[in-house]
């Protein structure tokens, strides 16, 4: 429970930042050839989906840019529960999913799957590590920040 004045999700502690990350679009080649890149997020209707247990609106992909939101109409033609079947599903060429980027990072790296849509990327969300602000910071804690922050940031910086 927040202090009394504080809203709900406040936070005492101290917060490092320490990268960002994109919700992105994506697609195998092979379907991309087979099927063409979408250029406007209109396009999207005419291309088959792959949605992640999305129970409430599968039929629809919600974007965000500069404070404006944008709805954009989808076939979901396969529904998973992990974003990692979506990504493996979107490899095999089942349609094109919508993940953070992390998660399709390897596959962006080999080579199977590509990016489409990155204009109409909502904003990347910020990343941090965030503790308590103990006086003095445990030793276990700052041997953990310090091993995790520059881990992270390198992962984080592959977008």
């Amino acid at each position: 429970m927040p202090p009394p004045g504080r809203a709900k999700g406040y936070c005492d502690g101290i917060a490092a930042r320490i990268g960002s990350i994109r919700i992105v679009v994506c697609g195998s080649p092979s379907y991309l050839e087979a099927r063409g890149r979408p250029q406007h997020l209109a396009d999207l209707a005419d291309h088959d989906c792959v949605t992640i247990d999305d129970r409430v609106s599968p039929s629809i992909w919600r974007f965000v840019r500069g404070g404006r939101a944008k709805i954009a109409p989808i076939k979901s033609r396969l529904c998973v529960n992990t974003s990692e079947a979506a990504v493996l599903a979107a490899i095999a060429g089942a349609g094109l999913t919508r993940v953070m980027s992390y998660k399709m990072d390897a596959a962006k790296q080999a080579g199977t799957l590509a990016i489409v849509l990155d204009n109409f990327e909502p904003e990347p969300l910020p990343v941090h590590i965030v503790y308590s602000p103990r006086k003095p910071v445990p030793m276990k804690l700052r041997a953990f920040v310090n091993w995790m922050t520059p881990r992270l940031k390198t992962r984080l910086a592959l977008d």
